[in-house]
């Protein structure tokens, strides 16, 4: 909540509260002012009430093997996300339509000139994974697996995944791509799958925008 909160008084400081299409300084400044409290509260849990490694912790590793992300993310975005969204583009056409789904990763892009697109890549595609894994499979799924069982932490951390980027059109999909995040944590009892998969996912959305856009 307040790091939330800090990212509005940094956007409403920098005359862009509530404006549909961030420049992408501004998305890197605003990432930086959400993702730095997060990784700070992390450390301090470590500190007081963990091993005092937020890298064991918090189940932060890599293999091989986690690779198979790379396929599992690009399915997950061209496949999972599209099946899950089209049942509700049939039922409210006005709200889950493709334009609503694919707008803001549109205005993203479109903002993303230069070397801007490298500052995109590295927030979108590196920078968000790693966090939002840390977070929500990491802590959130991780630790209230064993207050309220494994099955009911992944729905909720997927419920809180999908609701926090406050996107009614993403939702469906983002909540399955969740599921799919989720199910990869639980089988590894690592991150290392979960964050490549999410990395996989971001880079297909953005070379699919890139197709669209120059081809």
């Amino acid at each position: 909540m307040a790091a939330n909160i800090a990212v509005l008084i940094v956007l409403s400081v920098l005359g862009y509260s509530g404006a549909e299409a961030l420049p992408t300084w501004v998305l890197a400044v605003s990432a930086l002012t959400l993702w730095l409290p997060f990784m700070l509260m992390l450390r301090v849990l470590s500190m007081r009430s963990g091993s005092g490694s937020v890298r064991r912790d918090f189940a932060i590793s890599f293999t091989a093997k986690d690779l198979w992300g790379v396929p599992l993310g690009l399915l997950s975005q061209l496949i999972v996300v599209v099946a899950v969204t089209i049942p509700f583009n049939w039922l409210f056409p006005s709200v889950f339509n493709s334009e609503n789904v694919e707008k803001r990763a549109k205005d993203l892009f479109n903002t993303a000139t230069g070397g801007w697109m490298v500052v995109l890549v590295l927030v979108v595609v590196f920078g968000a994974p790693f966090v939002e894994e840390v977070i929500y499979r990491g802590f959130i799924q991780q630790y209230l697996g064993s207050s309220i069982g494994k099955i009911s932490a992944l729905i909720v951390s997927s419920l809180w995944f999908a609701g926090i980027h406050f996107q009614v059109a993403e939702f469906p999909g983002l909540f399955a791509f969740s599921i799919v995040l989720g199910l990869c944590f639980m089988r590894t009892q690592r991150l290392g799958l979960a964050i490549v998969t999410h990395v996989a996912f971001n880079a297909t959305a953005l070379a699919a925008l890139a197709l669209t856009q120059y081809i």
